[in-house]
């Protein structure tokens, strides 16, 4: 039996006629070469030895269990052939052949040996080589994995029968052959086929990685990136941040990460720098652009610094310069513009390397026929325009444009195209011709930066050559390895993908088409190589400033002390003391709350004891703690109780010097992890200074006693009290009143707390005993009520006796309140309510604390996150726990948002509830218009309304504009006057003034829309308006209309850049010069003006509306 790839058995059809079949002659076993070459898919890999051995079995059926072929050398490695005739699986025996390829010394390989081979394991007919089986696979054997094979590498019953064409069987009267065909590989990582379990990038690389936090992946890159950018390492750490706190410095923040990646042995973490941008859990899940993530925060180290030694750092490091021109042909005028840029924004779209991207960007347009250029003085000419570089930073940016809007599509798409970049390039042809070129251009490649996946989604990582003498890396999160010059290139040029990491997948070897690649390059970072010992230069023990040195260290022992006490925890115990203060302060069951999880635990002093101390000095220690005399005190151990109360329930003994806490522990309260005592305190009298403790063992108890106050509605504990156990429930009675300084007789009620949902009244002529009450039972008292009081307690809704207030407190869940509404100025507060109470209740309860009326409060229930969900609809039947739906994630509480409304909640069930954002005349964000308003009114009825809550400019036309805004972020959408307000889309709303030079334009006058973005189009912010174009007006003069009309400062406006944005294809943005005129373009429909500018206005929709990135430590 000879198996072949069915793609090497298509035959020739370019013939006339039907095609003719031929048979593949069959390659003999014995032809190694050809044997190979055709069972031996071709890995990609350069190959460091080849090897066959062949082995003779006879006597099949009476073979041992388990065999090994004679060994032989492959690569410097001793192999052999490992046989289970009759299988090794669980499957019956006799049913299959296992074979495997075994390392056959791997007790006297050297410590961390490996050895990547690619194997066919062969069985054939002893006498016909060209009859055989075959399987192959590749492996990274290891001390770990030195066997790898076929468990079922061919039926038995099958190698015993005779096979076509009258061919015998493979294993023929009880002999067959074994070959096995090695190719031992050449490793040039050491991680070729690693499974990567117990790793050590530190010490294999010499690097460590950054943890994942979620989808924080596009920053890791980057960081790793600035991070091996030693000078820009080197400025960062010289910005002073001593007196600065980590969670609130971006700078401490990202000098901590640095210092992280240089000292430690595992992957480093972010949530600090995080944490310091003001980003919470949520952000950490959303990935942003890269390159907008490098702008802000460059911005905001820039800013930090200003006036230190690092002044000037980016700027040096990052910065290059750019010349925008405009050159007439036939006279001798040019209009320029020199600007500073970051990084270059490279087309790969039609491109098929980097060098075609250069000649792309400067690539000179012709202005010629209708589109002449109105130069001044000289009238019409033709002219060339187009940007030249005057300068380029020694470590630059690249930023290629793998995400591009899709006019077609209307959505933002991911440029998937093959495009080249080398090692190396020389820039000076992209020069302009004033340039200085007496310093070298030559840049060398030092990172890349990948995206694999799509526009919706994907991971990063970073390709890094840290220095000359390193090799590439690859930095993929917490993990760092090194790479191949093929992994850095062609792996990362994207396009249709033939080989990925140097395997072609079986499930591609016979497609005709391969898939196309989502792994590509989207960023490289260039230095100039006369740079490259400077930028890179060395780090010394100076460059790292002492004081972050010494603030980690001293972190690094405060972590090693914490770890310690950890490993260390199984040889203490925690002690939970209750005091009779804590007990005066405990609102709740039992003497205070240990494991509620709707309630937090009470505060109780806490002691972590060695098991094996006894419990005499332990003593001391408690009796040091509170400031009382040893013999003064004893500690009573609180069980857990059947009826799942924690009660005292007798003292320790004092009489075995020897008893070691753990013992008082696992003998007196053996349910329990930790200790949790009483501490029963004796005060001395005039009459008793030297008094032992009451014996509660033969005639007394201690019991506990718990006021309840109906008019303060609240219960708290009194005191501890001992009485005789023959002595009368009511006896307490003189007890109490003499505690409470009330008079004598004053009539009391007491119950007992046996449980939660069991408190019962006491009969006042039961003694204890007959009413079962024994050491720790807790009775609570009120001051007796008429029934008047208890109806008008009631109405009140308000707890008349201690069992509504059991229950009460049984069912109470901690609510934290937060408006709804962030821009207004109102409070956040916590409410204790009952889980059964409804809604009604619930938002009376509100209303009281707001002192707004409850039909007008709204309330939105939060995710786990602590985020809104949609509002809460009125339901009366609702209890507070079905709206607040809790997790029992460690006792936080629940959040409701709530909002102050106009009008009643039943009301807005027939209305529409919207939220106009009014931008005047000037596209200013100016305020947001709440209104509520019946589904059936128009556009022109909500017109109204907005008039009526703005202040129109002095010129106004008293005409106004309701819009909502397109996916691109560059049109308004204008609603029609008639169209009702019950069928508008659930988008943002705004709302204009209409200018009066819109309303007075000519006829000849073209209206255009014009929009906001930043350094791209597709990164479009702010709010679209429309302006007019006037016939022959210099953008000189339009610009000064657009400045009146967006009302921004003479400063401001100077950091503005303009350029028309062409809806056709994937066109760069073309800038305007003075001397243009916006007028002459021919604008189509989606074709618009563009103001180039930075984004304050925290309404980004770039790439997919991805939320703006903020830094604000």
């Amino acid at each position: 039996m000879v198996t072949t790839d069915s793609m090497e058995d298509v035959i020739d059809e370019k013939q006339q006629g039907a095609p003719v079949m031929e048979v593949e002659e069959a390659i003999s076993v014995n032809d190694h070469v050809a044997f190979a070459a055709k069972h031996m898919p071709d890995l990609g890999h350069e190959v460091a030895d080849f090897q066959v051995s062949t082995w003779r079995l006879s006597k099949w059926r009476t073979l041992d269990k388990k065999l090994t072929g004679p060994p032989f050398s492959c690569g410097g490695h001793s192999w052999r052939v490992l046989l289970f005739p009759s299988g090794n699986s669980n499957a019956p025996p006799n049913e299959a052949v296992s074979i495997y390829l075994d390392y056959a010394d791997p007790q006297s390989a050297p410590k961390g040996w490996h050895a990547c081979a690619q194997f066919a394991l062969v069985m054939s007919n002893p006498h016909d080589p060209t009859n055989f089986v075959v399987s192959h696979a590749h492996h990274r054997f290891t001390a770990e994995e030195c066997d790898w094979g076929f468990t079922r590498f061919h039926d038995l019953r099958k190698l015993f029968t005779p096979g076509e064409r009258g061919k015998n069987p493979i294993i023929d009267n009880d002999d067959t052959m074994i070959t096995v065909f090695v190719r031992v590989l050449v490793d040039p990582t050491g991680v070729l086929w690693h499974n990567f379990m117990h790793y050590d990038s530190k010490a294999e690389t010499g690097y460590v990685g950054l943890k994942n936090q979620g989808a924080t992946c596009y920053m890791n890159s980057l960081l790793q990136s600035l991070y091996c950018t030693r000078a820009f390492r080197k400025a960062v750490y010289q910005i002073p941040t001593e007196e600065d706190t980590p969670s609130q410095s971006v700078a401490l923040a990202l000098q901590r990460v640095f210092y992280n990646l240089q000292t430690s042995d595992q992957a480093v973490g972010t949530n600090e720098l995080t944490r310091s941008f003001g980003w919470t859990s949520l952000d950490s899940f959303m990935q942003h652009d890269v390159q907008e993530f490098n702008r802000v925060l460059q911005e905001k180290l820039e800013a930090k610094m200003k006036g230190t030694a690092a002044d000037g750092a980016i700027t040096k490091l990052f910065v290059g310069k750019m010349k925008s021109y405009i050159k007439c042909v036939n006279v001798d005028y040019e209009s320029s513009r020199g600007e500073d840029f970051y990084d270059i924004q490279l087309n790969v779209k039609g491109m098929k390397n980097l060098s075609e991207s250069f000649k792309d960007y400067i690539a000179v347009e012709t202005l010629e026929g209708e589109n002449k250029y109105m130069a001044e003085g000289y009238g019409l000419q033709d002219a060339k325009k187009g940007v030249i570089f005057e300068t380029f930073p020694d470590v630059l940016h690249l930023q290629l444009k793998r995400f591009e809007y899709d006019i077609q599509k209307d959505a933002m798409v991911k440029i998937n195209d093959r495009h080249e970049f080398p090692f190396e390039i020389d820039l000076e042809p992209y020069l302009s011709e004033t340039a200085d070129r007496s310093v070298s251009h030559l840049y060398r490649l030092h990172g890349v930066l990948v995206h694999s996946g799509d526009l919706h989604g994907g991971h990063y990582f970073a390709l890094i050559k840290p220095d000359r003498q390193t090799r590439w890396l690859k930095f993929d999160d917490d993990r760092v390895t090194p790479v191949t010059d093929k992994e850095v290139l062609d792996e990362n040029y994207g396009g249709d993908g033939g080989q990925l990491n140097g395997i072609v997948p079986v499930s591609q070897r016979n497609q005709v088409r391969a898939a196309r690649r989502m792994t590509n390059a989207y960023m490289l970072v260039y230095i100039r190589d006369s740079a490259i010992d400077t930028v890179l230069a060395p780090f010394t023990e100076v460059d790292t400033p002492a004081h972050l040195k010494q603030r980690l260290e001293d972190e690094r022992i405060q972590q090693e002390a914490k770890k310690r006490e950890r490993e260390e925890q199984h040889l203490y115990l925690t002690a939970k003391v209750i005091s009779d203060k804590s007990f005066t302060e405990h609102q709740g069951f039992d003497l205070a709350t240990f494991d509620d999880k709707n309630w937090p635990p009470s505060d109780l002093a806490t002691f972590r004891v060695l098991k094996l101390e006894t419990y005499i000095t332990f003593k001391g220690r408690v009796a040091k703690h509170f400031g009382i005399p040893e013999q003064h005190i004893r500690l009573w151990v609180l069980v857990n109780r059947q009826n799942k109360t924690v009660r005292p329930d007798t003292f320790v003994p004092e009489n075995e010097p020897t008893l070691t806490v753990e013992q008082v522990r696992n003998n007196m309260a053996a349910r329990q992890t930790d200790l949790r005592l009483y501490l029963d305190v004796w005060e001395p009298s005039p009459t008793k200074a030297i008094a032992p403790f009451v014996d509660v063992s033969a005639h007394h108890i201690m019991i506990f006693l718990k006021y309840f106050d109906v008019q303060k509605q609240t219960l708290l504990g009194v005191s501890k009290v001992y009485v005789p156990r023959t002595s009368k429930v009511g006896d307490l009675q003189g007890v109490i009143c003499e505690k409470m300084r009330w008079a004598p007789q004053t009539p009391i009620k007491l119950y007992e707390e046996i449980k939660p949902g069991m408190i019962e009244l006491m009969k006042p002529k039961s003694t204890f005993t007959q009413s079962e009450i024994q050491d720790g039972d807790i009775i609570c008292f009120q001051s007796e009520i008429t029934e008047k009081e208890i109806l008008e307690f009631e109405q009140q809704g308000l707890c008349p006796t201690p069992v509504q207030f059991y229950d009460f407190l049984q069912n109470r869940v901690l609510i934290h309140f937060r408006p709804r509404d962030e821009e207004k100025d109102q409070e956040e507060f916590d409410l204790v309510l009952s889980k059964k109470m409804n809604y009604e209740t619930l938002a009376n309860k509100v209303g009281e604390r707001l002192k707004h009326e409850p039909i007008k409060l709204r309330f939105t229930s939060s995710t786990a996150q602590g985020m809104p969900k949609a509002p809460l609809k009125r339901a009366l039947n609702q209890s507070v726990w079905d709206i607040i739906q809790p997790s029992y994630l460690a006792a936080q509480p629940s959040i409701l948002f709530y909002e102050r409304l106009d009008v009643s909640i039943i009301e807005l069930e027939t209305k529409r509830s919207l939220k106009v954002v009014w931008t005047g005349v000037h596209n200013k964000e100016e305020a947001t218009l709440p209104f509520l308003l019946p589904k059936t009114n128009t556009i022109h009825d909500l017109q109204d309304q907005v008039l009526k809550n703005v202040k129109l400019s002095a010129e106004t036309t008293g005409k106004i504009r309701i819009f909502a805004i397109t996916k691109d972020g560059r049109h308004q959408e204008v609603f029609s006057p008639s169209e009702m307000l019950g069928n508008l889309p659930d988008v943002e709303i705004f709302a204009e003034e209409v200018s009066r030079e819109e309303l007075d334009a000519r006829s000849e006058d073209k209206v255009i829309n014009v929009f906001h973005y930043s350094r791209d189009p597709a990164r479009s912010h702010g709010v679209p308006f429309r302006f007019v174009a006037k016939m022959g007006e210099k953008f000189v003069d339009t610009k000064k209309r657009l400045q009146e009309r967006i009302a921004v400062s003479d400063k401001e406006i100077t950091k503005y850049r303009f350029a028309l944005i062409q809806s056709a294809g994937f066109k760069q943005p073309t800038y305007l010069e003075d001397d243009d005129v916006v007028y002459d373009h021919k604008f189509a429909t989606d074709d618009v003006l563009g103001l180039d500018h930075v984004d304050k206005s925290g309404r980004s929709r770039g790439l997919g509306a991805e939320k703006a990135i903020v830094i604000k430590g």
